[in-house]
């Protein structure tokens, strides 16, 4: 008997990689989440938290320093960072 295909439970994700930060510099960064951290772990839904973030598709714009540089890194796979735009 042949085996079922895998579900969606099981399929494997396609490779790559996750975007790279922007150069450490002194302006600011604009830190967009594009995924939920619904079913993350506590750690990650508090540091989304700690970063601002409340909600899918919320947007912030912090100072770039380097203890916001480490908790970008530990929820990298759940935000967009981007260069904010200086304000005229």
């Amino acid at each position: 008997m042949a085996r079922l295909p895998p579900t969606r439970k099981y399929r494997k994700r396609k490779p790559g990689r996750d975007k790279i930060l922007p150069p450490v510099g002194k302006g600011e960064l604009r830190i967009l989440q594009v995924r939920s951290g619904i079913g993350r772990p506590a750690t990650e839904r508090r540091t989304l938290e700690a970063i601002g973030l409340k909600h899918h598709q919320d947007v912030v714009v912090k100072k770039d320093h380097p203890s916001l540089r480490g908790m970008l890194h530990q929820v990298r796979h759940l935000i967009e960072v981007t260069p904010a735009k200086a304000r005229e």
